[in-house]
């Protein structure tokens, strides 16, 4: 997992060439005016998901674990927090499921060893497969501008 802002983009650039592309394109892209949905970059191996929302508790969210893509969480406006951990000997409460490449943990069996950090607007998180992550929580309910760039590894 890494958390920074994209001013520091090209310290990352060297660890997977499509995550290259992706934090080029979100610092060549104005999201603010980009309307919510999904689009390609680079077929299924590189897209990209525009999404407003609500954050909420962290009591009621999963986390969940990838085992195809990289997440890279960019918060465009607002501020959410996320939870993180190593994936471990974790059982997840909801199997993997291939066609969308994700697995869910509940919250009450990883409370206890859950980091919770604050993304705020111009920050970026990357979760590689094993990184547990709940996005879009706050301990109030917050409005977000965030894109998620999917790089399938």
């Amino acid at each position: 997992m890494i958390v920074d802002t994209l001013a520091n983009r090209h310290l990352y650039t060297q660890l997977h060439p499509r995550l290259a592309v992706a934090l080029t394109h979100l610092s060549e892209t104005d999201f603010t005016s980009k309307p919510v949905g999904n689009y390609e970059l680079e077929g299924k191996n590189l897209f990209v998901i525009v999404n407003d929302y609500e954050t909420k508790p962290r009591e009621i969210e999963p986390f969940e674990v990838h085992q195809q893509y990289i997440d890279v969480q960019y918060v465009v406006s607002g501020e959410e927090e996320f939870g993180y951990l190593p994936l471990a000997d974790q059982i997840p409460s909801k199997p993997y499921y291939d066609k969308h490449d994700y697995a869910e943990f509940d919250f009450e069996s990883n409370k206890d060893d859950a980091a919770f950090i604050p993304l705020k607007s111009g920050m970026f998180a990357i979760f590689f497969p094993g990184d547990m992550h709940m996005p879009g929580t706050s301990a109030s309910p917050q409005k977000v501008r965030k894109v998620v760039i999917k790089v399938r590894i």
